[in-house]
């Protein structure tokens, strides 16, 4: 694309050096300097740990044609075209959606926001769009599914960047997709990685206190959620799709989020005053089944996925699904044939026969709780828990989830989860003292070990007949960021690892 026909995307900038911008060829965006490549345009982007304008000029010495940046003052000895923006994070998006020629517009985007149960969530859309016979693409923080093509993301962010996110669409395009379903995280949302994504459902979880490392405070991260709605009525408006917005009555974004215009509006909760509810609940061995009741209708659920908290998740789904005009039949048929989700209450399948064991991501205060309850129900013995907290993340959970993990499990073991730089022992002497809130007592109903393997491994050892262990915080993450390096990870190698030492003791 030539790069005059790619800047003029953009709004409100300045330009230096600009006389060939219709002569350039740009063959790809990039914002890392490392991995830069000929032809490619650099954004520069100044972030929390790092400033992208100090690798300006290794960019353009390894071959970039153009650079947008925010500041000036590193472009004095270019020759090549410059662009001086306001927001380069907003740029990146402009200029991605501009280079791959704008998939959002092709297709239905529905976007999933919250703290706990986006993966989820979205993953139940997926499936019934599916089962009513549509093409669906799917970008999660396990995977994308692209026509059919899986690609693991097993990393720590949810949501990835610009550029990437457009070459997920525009390859979905391709596939001839009808829908995609985005999970969008709060720092995807504020980074304005999902700028361009033109959503035309967006769907809120829950929002709970998480990432106020990052938000600061919890006004700050609500507003981050809050971009998503907002985005309805800003996005661009394909013909004939109606803009639409699933809210949680149940949850303290429900008051905020209903301001936000949309041309439909729907809710859904336990309450009687809801769009969607959950009526006759009942829990038979690893199913729930119940009722939905809908505006137009009541019918049946059955669902594989465990915790009252899904019956939520299902709930925001179906609501989706009915604002799409999606059969009773294609909704019943997507739930009941999501059998799991990776890393969600998921039940391990091993040959020791006398325990069990789950994974669960569970990394927040309140999908601790709702895990550890949800894990009371199949316990017949004791529920040992392994967990960590992250480092340089809210530390004011740390305590709350010692509480909690008190309060719920039998035995605990604390240990590490991505401790970064901070030091691992400290980090689990404040969750210890939320064990200790709850009467729980070291050596005794907790322990600390900061090797995360040595943990599980000894949890599933001192595991008794008929006890369940539940691993927490890490599921499909592929690394474990120890110091300033990604570690290799792999909590499903290392359960079975740990059920294959209890086998050969037994």
């Amino acid at each position: 694309m030539k790069l005059k026909n790619l800047v003029s995307a953009l709004k409100g900038y300045k330009t230096f050096n600009f006389d060939n911008a219709d002569k350039i060829e740009i063959s790809g965006i990039s914002f890392d300097s490392r991995t830069i490549k000929q032809e490619d345009i650099f954004v520069a982007i100044k972030g929390e740990n790092f400033d992208g304008h100090k690798h300006i000029e290794a960019a353009a010495e390894k071959g970039a044609k153009a650079i947008a940046c925010e500041n000036s003052s590193y472009i004095s000895n270019l020759k090549i075209p410059v662009f001086v923006v306001q927001n380069s994070r907003k740029a990146l998006a402009v200029l991605a959606a501009k280079f791959y020629d704008y998939p959002a517009r092709k297709m239905k985007i529905i976007g999933v926001t919250g703290t706990d149960g986006k993966t989820t969530t979205a993953n139940l859309i997926f499936n019934i769009l599916k089962s009513a016979g549509y093409k669906v693409g799917l970008i999660t923080s396990i995977n994308a599914v692209i026509g059919d093509e899986i690609f693991e993301t097993g990393f720590h962010t949810t949501t990835p960047d610009a550029v990437q996110m457009q070459k997920y669409l525009a390859e979905m395009v391709s596939a001839n997709t009808d829908y995609a379903v985005i999970e969008s995280s709060s720092h995807g949302l504020a980074q304005h990685r999902t700028d361009m994504c033109e959503f035309d459902v967006a769907v809120i979880t829950n929002i709970t206190s998480e990432h106020l490392d990052y938000h600061k405070n919890f006004n700050d991260y609500k507003d981050a959620k809050a971009k998503l709605f907002q985005s309805l009525s800003t996005n661009f408006h394909k013909n004939k799709i109606s803009k639409v917005s699933i809210l949680n009555k149940d949850d303290v974004s429900f008051e905020l989020l209903k301001e936000f215009k949309s041309e439909f509006q729907f809710s859904y909760g336990f309450g009687k005053t809801v769009d969607f509810s959950a009526e006759n609940i009942r829990y038979k061995n690893r199913q729930i089944h119940f009722n939905v009741q809908t505006p137009n209708q009541n019918f049946s659920i059955e669902t594989n996925l465990l915790g009252r908290y899904n019956i939520s998740n299902i709930l925001a789904a179906v609501a989706v699904a009915s604002s799409q005009n999606i059969s009773k039949m294609a909704i019943q048929k997507g739930i009941k044939s999501l059998k799991k989700v990776k890393g969600r209450m998921e039940f391990i399948e091993h040959n020791s026969g006398d325990l069990e064991v789950i994974i669960d991501f569970a990394h927040t205060v309140n999908a601790l709780e709702n895990a550890l309850k949800a894990a009371k129900r199949f316990t017949k013995n004791k529920l040992i828990l392994v967990f960590g907290c992250a480092g340089l993340r809210d530390k004011s959970k740390r305590k709350k989830m010692g509480e909690i993990a008190g309060k719920f499990a039998d035995k605990i073991f604390i240990t590490a989860e991505d401790p970064r730089t901070e030091s691992v022992e400290k980090i689990m002497n404040e969750i210890a003292k939320g064990c200790e809130i709850s009467n729980r007592k070291e050596n005794l109903d907790f322990w600390k070990i900061s090797d995360r393997k040595k943990a599980i491994t000894k949890a599933i050892l001192f595991a008794e007949k008929e006890d369940l262990v539940i691993c927490c915080g890490k599921a499909q993450e592929t690394t474990m960021c120890i110091g300033e390096k990604e570690i290799p990870w792999d909590e499903y190698k290392v359960v079975k690892f740990a059920l294959g030492k209890r086998c050969q003791i037994n």
